[in-house]
């Protein structure tokens, strides 16, 4: 999987710093999360296709996490789209998108497909036969949620050492044991799969954070994710201001990444009050909690591989 980091800024848009949209690809899928101004603009710099979009996950309906998506509408309409667009996310999604097709009188041209979840609710909000999306409550002062793409279970790994000792030679038996089908060796015995093949292999992890309160809750609901983005709006010295606002300070980021044992965490929507040269402050802030802390940039641009596991191959007899 890949992720591109389309915009880091929150509450308002700078030049150098577009708001808070963060977009995975996956096999040709591109699932994008949150549409800030200026989303647009990081896709087409990044050479995306628009067209592979196939769902937009919208946090809460702020204007700085949403006010992209009627541009994104209008411009799906120009390049042939064939499949649906699904647009899920809190209540009020709905209202705000019909009301802008209505009020810009969009020419729309494909499908789109709106899903409005239960904000306070743990459920599978998209579904592949690769992947699931799931929601998970935050805590700002509108109705905000989170979301977490978890792959399935992929299958274990073939070991031609293993067939070749138990009389299984090279050909199509062997495809026949990696399609789950027990067969027969030169002897006449019958060799199963998980006599030649691991266990299954879990699946990568990314969950998406934004506008919350800390909450211990959302240590497990991101727990062990393969990356993790999530708000580092305030340094520690604008605590009570963060409160006030329902937003996270960068150490409160380091903690929700540490107890989740997330394996690598990139901050996100930071207060437009720092300018670039003053974000390692909410780098350093982050990383004496969670030291596998990075500063998330405007079309920044990650590959996030399997993690394979390297002991035993766990087959069983």
């Amino acid at each position: 999987m890949e992720v591109f980091i389309l915009g880091c800024g929150g509450m308002m848009p700078l030049p150098n710093r577009h708001l808070t949209s963060m977009l995975v690809r996956r096999d040709g899928d591109l699932l994008l999360f949150d549409c800030g101004e200026a989303t647009q603009i990081s896709l087409k710099k990044l050479n995306l296709r628009w067209k592979k979009i196939k769902a937009i996950f919208i946090s809460h309906t702020h204007a700085d996490h949403i006010t992209g998506l009627p541009g994104m509408l209008m411009l799906s309409s120009q390049v042939h789209r064939d499949e649906p667009l699904y647009i899920i996310g809190p209540p009020k999604v709905k209202a705000y998108v019909e009301a802008q097709l209505d009020t810009l009188d969009m020419y729309i041209n494909y499908q789109i497909v709106i899903i409005e979840i239960d904000p306070y609710q743990r459920e599978v909000v998209f579904e592949d036969e690769a992947y699931v999306v799931r929601n998970f409550p935050l805590y700002h002062r509108r109705v905000c949620v989170g979301y977490s793409i978890e792959e399935k279970p992929r299958a274990g790994v073939f070991h031609p050492d293993r067939a070749r000792a138990l009389g299984i030679p090279e050909g199509p038996l062997w495809g026949k044991l990696q399609r789950g089908q027990s067969v027969e060796n030169q002897a006449g015995e019958t060799i199963k799969p998980s006599q030649v093949i691991g266990a299954p292999r879990s699946g990568r992890k990314i969950s998406f954070v934004t506008d919350t309160l800390y909450n211990p809750s959302i240590a497990k609901d991101v727990f062990g994710s393969d990356l993790l983005i999530c708000e580092g709006m305030f340094t520690q010295e604008l605590l009570a201001s963060a409160q006030e606002k329902h937003h996270l300070i960068a150490k409160q980021s380091g903690q929700i990444a540490k107890d989740a044992q997330v394996k690598q965490m990139g901050l996100i929507h930071y207060s437009p009050r720092y300018m670039d040269w003053e974000l390692p402050k909410l780098l350093q802030e982050a990383q004496s909690i969670f030291p596998n802390t990075f500063l998330s940039r405007d079309r920044m641009h990650l590959h996030i591989p399997h993690q394979e596991d390297e002991t035993s191959p766990n087959c069983q007899p």
